[in-house]
């Protein structure tokens, strides 16, 4: 979803140099920007590897105890993400038409994120040895507080900082695809098992835990991503408080709904499958229904020597991989399947709060009828504490999703509205609704009467302002 060439979300914090305000009014940079160690794409393979590994052993495993179904299953879950995966990064490398015999062989072997990986280590120890050439000049206005400050600052950007770039951006790619095709269906199906045979194998408890662990950091990409990709034009730069509260928020939301539905399949074996159509369906055709009532046109260059039927392909594999996500927690990111990033820029709270609202609603019901129609199965567990456990749970989710755009969110002055806002707005609404209109106020309707939301306007204006200040 996000272009190859834009590789400025990767780059790190100038280094402190004296600056130079040149004729455009862009403060310029000389040196080169200090390079971060690839940390994502040491995490990513890390994960990558640990499932892989934890799969192949408890697929072993059933196949000692005859488990034909379960290690079927296991098997298709472990596979397919990783054959994605090596067809994403060889995609965003471009190593077919490179004369590169080893890189491929080890893509064949399911190993291509350790040779990247391998890569990319080679390519930052590498770095600063000799001075080299810049390939593009980066643009960003540094944040203060969620605010703009001063003019854009201009820095040059060498080769390795690019290639860095583009090892991050495609295991970025790569994190989500493993994610939310490989570790949710893991997860649900090694989950399901657990509790139909009423042990947990140490491999499998493992495994479980490898994929939550993935699932998390997918969707924290998903949501960095989504700022990045929203605030262009900032430097971004994400606090610890800010990724703790993402992580609690990603954490117990996934755990939630993953929990949920596999409860629910225990009672409920084929109508799982229905659930989980409809809201496939539902996030697939959602971007298509709305790019046909905007009678929008197909983006040109989403890649180049791509044909109409070429962009068509890839334009369904992100909607699917968009629907994937939004079925066990919010994508962050909103498909515009018009727009070259494919990526909508605006933030849209109503969206959010539907979201949230259907799904809270949609959990808390598969909840009940799984306690209402359970068997004897669960005459060992406290199933009415489980219950408000994990509704609890789904609340401390939402909860930490509105502290992390009120308080945390590295942008929270460019928003038009925050959750103060949208939540005094409808609070306001509701009490002007619940109370009826006086005499005087009827008899007063023709006169000049003072007005009461004049504070709201203010606060609106001091919004636009921050807006107009920061840019």
């Amino acid at each position: 979803m996000e272009n190859n060439n834009k590789t400025d979300h990767d780059i790190t914090e100038v280094a402190p140099q004296p600056p130079v305000v040149n004729e455009n009014g862009f403060m310029t940079v000389i040196n080169h920007s200090r390079i971060r160690p690839p940390f994502s794409v040491v995490c990513t393979t890390v994960l990558y590897c640990a499932e892989f590994i934890c799969a192949a052993v408890l697929c072993s495993f059933y196949h000692k105890t005859d488990d034909v179904v379960w290690m079927g299953l296991s098997i298709t879950f472990m596979l397919v993400p990783s054959v994605l995966t090596q067809l994403t990064l060889t995609f965003v490398h471009r190593d077919l038409g490179k004369d590169r015999p080893l890189v491929l062989f080890m893509h064949l072997l399911q190993m291509g994120p350790i040779i990247r990986c391998i890569e990319a280590l080679i390519v930052y120890c590498q770095a600063g040895r000799k001075e080299e050439p810049y390939v593009t000049i980066s643009r960003k206005i540094k944040l203060k507080h969620g605010r703009g400050l001063g003019p854009a600052l201009e820095w040059e950007i060498g080769h390795t900082e690019r290639k860095l770039a583009v090892h991050r951006n495609a295991f970025k790619r790569t994190a989500v695809i493993q994610a939310f095709l490989g570790s949710t269906p893991q997860l649900t199906l090694q989950l399901y098992a657990t509790i139909q045979e009423k042990y947990i194998l140490p491999a499998r408890f493992a495994l479980m835990i490898i994929s939550l662990i993935s699932i998390t950091y997918g969707a924290l990409v998903c949501s960095v991503l989504a700022i990045q990709i929203k605030y262009d034009d900032y430097k971004i730069r994400m606090k610890p408080v800010a990724y703790l509260c993402m992580i609690l928020w990603r954490g117990l939301e996934i755990a939630t709904r993953v929990t949920t539905l596999v409860l629910f399949s225990t009672v409920f074996t084929h109508w799982v499958v229905l659930v989980g159509l409809i809201n496939l369906l539902v996030f697939f055709f959602q971007p298509w229904v709305e790019f046909w009532v905007r009678r929008a046109s197909l983006p040109e260059n989403v890649e180049t020597n791509f044909s109409k039927l070429g962009t068509t392909v890839v334009l369904c594999m992100v909607t699917f991989l968009y629907a994937c996500i939004n079925i066990f927690c919010w994508s962050a990111v909103q498909l515009d399947l018009a727009d070259h990033d494919l990526v909508e820029k605006q933030t849209r709270w109503r969206r959010l709060a539907i979201y949230y609202t259907l799904r809270f609603g949609e959990n808390v019901t598969l909840i009940i009828l799984w306690y209402h129609f359970k068997t004897d199965f669960y005459e060992y567990v406290c199933t009415p504490l489980l219950v408000v456990q994990l509704i609890v749970c789904y609340s401390l989710a939402v909860l930490f999703m509105l502290v992390f755009h009120q308080f945390c969110h590295p942008c929270r002055r460019l928003l038009h509205y925050n959750v103060e806002d949208c939540l005094l707005c409808a609070c306001c609404w509701k009490k002007r609704e619940s109370l009826p209109p006086t005499d005087s106020e009827v008899a007063s309707q023709d006169l000049s009467p003072p007005d009461h939301t004049s504070h709201l306007t203010e606060r609106e204006t001091d919004i636009v302002d921050d807006i107009l200040d920061a840019a």
